[in-house]
């Protein structure tokens, strides 16, 4: 399905209202990774994929509306995604 411009500018637009600011909030996002990168600890893939949406979500609720559950649901979802597979891990 085509996407038309006007469409993709009203979708910006309502995600500029719940993520906030592009810039800003990249930034912000960019940071937290890049602070999660410098630990100690080198991560798997899956680890360090969901840290990293992690951060995504919460550059979006501190720069965007704290009150969208949606971010909220997402970092438990990648939470709870990391803790199934190593309950798994841990029973073989």
């Amino acid at each position: 399905m085509a996407l038309s411009l006007d469409k993709l500018s009203a979708v910006l637009s309502d995600r500029g209202k719940t993520h906030g600011d592009f810039p800003v909030q990249s930034t912000i996002c960019f940071d937290l990774k890049a602070t999660m990168r410098s630990g100690p600890h080198a991560l798997s893939a899956p680890h360090q994929e969901a840290l990293e949406m992690i951060a995504v979500k919460i550059s979006r609720i501190l720069c965007g509306d704290p009150d969208e559950i949606d971010h909220w649901l997402d970092i438990a979802g990648y939470a709870k995604l990391v803790s199934d597979m190593l309950e798994k891990k841990s029973d073989e």
